[in-house]
């Protein structure tokens, strides 16, 4: 029953049944072509979210990359003075043992008032 109602409506229109043939199959190519442009969008969109997934776990990466190197810096640094001080020390500590060996030769005296005079005489140094 539709199908005569169509005919009667393209027959009153002047339009053929080819023409409108036609045009439903036309229809269907731009039904075709939306979904066909749908489909790439949504793949474009895809695309774009996996691009910024990539580019936020460089990022990641990169700070992971930067803090390692930040804290291997830090503890070369620390190990540097470390040794730096530890160096100075001993340094110092010869040069007090020179300081008193000389003393003590120089005050000509000998034994425990000899030490206690030349540990005073360095403590004023």
């Amino acid at each position: 029953m539709r199908g005569i109602c169509k005919e009667e409506d393209y027959s009153f229109l002047g339009i053929s049944e080819q023409t409108t043939r036609g045009t439903t199959e036309g229809g269907g190519a731009l039904e075709d072509d939306w979904r066909d442009r749908r489909e790439e969008r949504v793949r474009r969109r895809l695309e774009r979210e996996q691009q910024e997934r990539e580019r936020l776990q460089e990022i990641e990466e990169s700070k992971k990359e930067k803090q390692q190197q930040w804290q291997s810096h830090v503890a070369e640094l620390t190990s540097s003075q470390e040794k730096s001080l530890q160096d100075r020390l001993t340094r110092l500590r010869r040069f007090r043992d020179f300081q008193r060996k000389v003393l003590v030769e120089e005050s000509g005296m000998e034994g425990e008032a000899a030490c206690l005079t030349v540990d005073q005489l360095l403590t004023r140094m």
